[in-house]
C-alpha cells in the first residue's frame, strides 16, 4: 500500500487547488480524479469570474493559488461586469478557452513537485488510526493522514434530458457510484442537489447579423496579481432574446418538464434557474436575454448561457428554433440536468475539516456550493488547511472582513443550504472593502504566512505596497485654480474656489486619477494597478 502525506478525491476546481495547495507547502500528494480528461474541466459555463465570483478568484489568487493565473492564459474574452455600479460590485468576467483551461491545469499539475496525479475511481474509505485508507475501483489502496474530498458532482450522479436518464457524470464522464455509501458509513449525513448545462450549437449555423455585440474590454485588471502582460481579446459574445413564441412552446410542454413532473428529485439552484423555472416564476416577464459565448478557439461549439433546461430533446430544439438568430441552429450538445450526492456542509468546521473526524476535510460542490470560482475558493483553504494540520500547526478561518472566501465558507457551515450555494454581492456585508484590486493587500500576506505565497509573488506585493504608499503622497500635492480649470469645466464640475489638493478632486464625481494624470501627467513611473487602487480607494 503506497503511502502518501496527503490524498484529493477529485481534480475539479475544488481538487487541483487542495492538491496544488498542498504539494506547494512541501507535502507528498496523492490527486486522484476518475477521469484525467476531466481534470478542471469547465462542464457548465465556459468561463471564470462573474458577479461576485470574480473577487473569489482574485482572493484565490492572492493567496497563492492557480484559478487566475490560468484563466489569464487561457482567456478569449475579459470585461468588467456592473460597469454602471460602485466598484464594490463590480466584477471581472472572462470566456475562457475551455480546451485551453483544461490543458493549462493538467500541465501545471504534471509538473509540479510532490503532486502525484493518478486517473482511478474512489470507492471506499476506511479509517486505520490517524490514517485514511482509499480504495479504489481496480483494488489499488493508499494511505494518508490528511484526506481531501473534492469530488464535485459526480457521486451518484445521473443526467435527465426529458424522460431520459442516465447514470454518469457530466459531460458523459463516469460518475462515483460506490463513494457515496461509504461517507455514510463514516456518519456523514447527504443531501441531493441538482443542476444542469444548455445545449450548444454549432457557430456555422448562427445569423449573428441580427444579433447584439458583446465585446470585452481593454487595458482592465486581470485575474492574477502575477500577470504582467495583459491578455487580448480574441473573440466576441453577442446577445439575444427568448420571446412569445419561446414561452408558448415552454408552457405547451411543461408536463414534459422533470423539474415539474417529478422525475427530478434534487434540488436546483434558485439563482441559476431552468429556463422553464424562469418561465413559471417570472410569468410577467415578455423576454430574457440569452448570451452566445464561444467555448474554445479550436471548436465551433456556442454555449447558450441562460438557457439551461431538462426539456425532451425534440421540446429543446423547437425552444431554440424560435430564438431570434437560431432560427437554423445545430444542436451539437442536449442541454441536461444533473442530481448527485453531496454532503449537509452543517458537519464542517470554519476550516473545511470534518467536526467528526481529525484530517478529514471537504471542498467544492460536494459541500453544496455551485460554481468553479466557489469550489476552488474552497479547495485552497481545504489544502492550506490539511497542510497545517499535517504539520500540528493552527488552522486558518478566514474572517467575512477577510474576503468573500471568509463570507462563503462562513455561511455554509453555520447556516447550512437546502440548495445549490452561490456566492453573491449582496451576501458580503463588507463588500465596499472586499474588492478586487485590493484582494492581495488583504490575503497574500495570509498566503505567506502559512507558507503558500513564494518569493516571486512577495517580491511583486512589496513593490505594489510600496507604489501604493509613494502614490497616496502624491495626493498632498496642491493645484491653483487656474492650472485644473479646463480639468473641472470638461468634466462638468463647478471650480473650487482656491487651491485644491489632488486627493479633494478625487472626490468630485466627474473626475478620476486617469483624467487628473492625462492633464496634470502627476503619476508618472506608477502602473495602471496602483493608480486604479488608488482612485478606488479614495472614491
Amino acid at each position: 500500500m503506497e503511502e502518501f502525506d496527503a490524498i484529493v478525491i477529485g481534480a475539479g476546481h475544488a481538487g487541483c487547488e487542495a492538491g496544488l495547495a498542498l504539494a506547494r507547502m512541501g507535502n507528498r500528494t496523492l490527486l486522484l480524479t476518475i477521469s484525467l480528461d476531466a481534470v478542471a474541466f469547465l462542464a457548465c459555463n465556459p468561463s471564470i469570474g462573474g458577479t461576485a465570483k470574480g473577487q473569489l478568484v482574485c482572493e484565490i489568487d492572492a493567496l497563492g493559488g492557480q484559478m487566475g493565473i490560468n484563466a489569464d492564459k487561457t482567456m478569449l474574452q475579459i470585461r468588467m461586469l456592473n460597469r454602471g455600479k460602485g466598484p464594490a460590485v463590480q466584477s471581472l468576467r472572462a470566456q475562457s478557452d475551455k480546451i485551453e483551461y483544461h490543458n493549462e491545469m493538467k500541465r501545471t499539475l504534471e509538473n509540479t513537485e510532490n503532486l502525484f496525479l493518478k486517473q482511478g475511481e474512489a470507492t471506499k474509505i476506511t479509517l486505520d488510526g490517524d490514517y485514511k485508507i482509499v480504495e479504489t475501483a481496480v483494488g489499488l489502496c493508499y494511505k494518508a493522514k490528511a484526506l481531501v474530498f473534492a469530488t464535485g458532482v459526480y457521486l451518484k450522479s445521473r443526467i435527465i434530458i426529458g424522460d431520459y436518464t442516465k447514470e454518469c457524470g457530466p459531460n458523459g464522464f463516469s460518475n462515483a457510484m460506490l463513494l457515496s455509501d461509504s461517507l455514510k458509513g463514516l456518519g456523514i449525513k447527504l443531501l441531493r442537489f441538482k443542476t444542469g448545462t444548455p445545449a450548444r450549437i454549432n457557430s456555422r449555423s448562427i445569423d449573428f447579423s441580427s444579433l447584439e455585440v458583446q465585446n470585452g474590454e481593454d487595458n482592465i485588471q486581470t485575474f492574477s496579481f502575477l500577470t504582467k502582460k495583459k491578455p487580448k481579446n480574441k473573440a466576441v459574445c453577442y446577445l439575444t432574446y427568448t420571446n412569445e413564441k419561446t414561452h408558448q412552446i415552454i408552457q405547451d410542454n411543461l408536463d414534459k418538464a422533470p423539474v415539474f413532473s417529478g422525475l427530478i428529485k434534487g434540488v436546483g439552484p434558485r439563482y441559476c434557474p431552468s429556463i422553464e423555472t424562469k418561465i413559471v416564476r417570472f410569468a410577467d416577464k415578455d423576454r430574457h436575454q440569452l448570451f452566445l459565448e464561444p467555448e474554445s478557439a479550436k471548436t465551433n461549439e456556442v454555449y447558450i448561457q441562460g438557457f439551461s433546461t431538462s426539456m425532451p430533446a425534440r421540446v429543446q430544439a423547437d425552444m431554440i428554433h424560435s430564438i431570434k438568430g437560431l432560427e437554423k441552429a445545430e444542436i451539437m450538445r442536449d442541454s441536461y440536468a444533473i442530481e448527485y450526492d453531496c454532503i449537509d456542509p452543517l458537519q464542517l468546521k470554519p476550516t473545511l475539516e470534518l467536526k467528526s473526524i481529525r484530517g478529514i476535510f471537504f471542498a467544492g460542490q460536494i459541500n453544496g456550493t455551485s460554481g468553479y470560482e466557489e469550489a476552488a475558493a474552497q479547495g485552497i483553504v481545504a489544502g492550506i488547511n490539511a497542510s497545517l494540520y499535517l504539520k500540528g500547526k493552527e488552522q486558518i478561518v478566514l474572517k467575512r472582513s477577510d474576503g468573500y472566501i471568509g463570507v462563503l465558507i462562513d455561511d455554509i457551515v453555520t447556516k447550512g443550504t437546502l440548495e445549490p450555494y452561490r456566492m453573491m454581492t449582496s451576501r458580503a456585508e463588507y463588500r465596499l472593502y472586499l474588492r478586487q484590486d485590493n484582494a492581495d493587500l488583504r490575503l497574500t500576506p495570509i498566503g505567506r504566512q502559512v507558507g503558500l505565497v513564494d518569493d516571486k509573488r512577495w517580491k511583486i506585493f512589496l513593490k505594489k505596497k510600496k507604489d501604493l504608499e509613494k502614490i497616496f503622497e502624491v495626493l498632498k500635492q496642491k493645484y491653483k485654480v487656474e492650472k485644473v480649470a479646463q480639468l473641472f469645466i470638461e468634466n462638468g464640475e463647478n471650480l473650487p474656489k482656491e487651491s485644491i489638493t489632488i486627493k479633494e478632486m478625487l472626490k468630485r464625481n466627474g473626475i478620476d486619477a486617469f483624467k487628473i494624470n492625462e492633464k496634470l501627467s502627476c503619476y508618472k513611473g506608477f502602473s495602471f494597478e496602483v493608480i486604479s487602487e488608488m482612485n478606488i480607494s479614495i472614491k
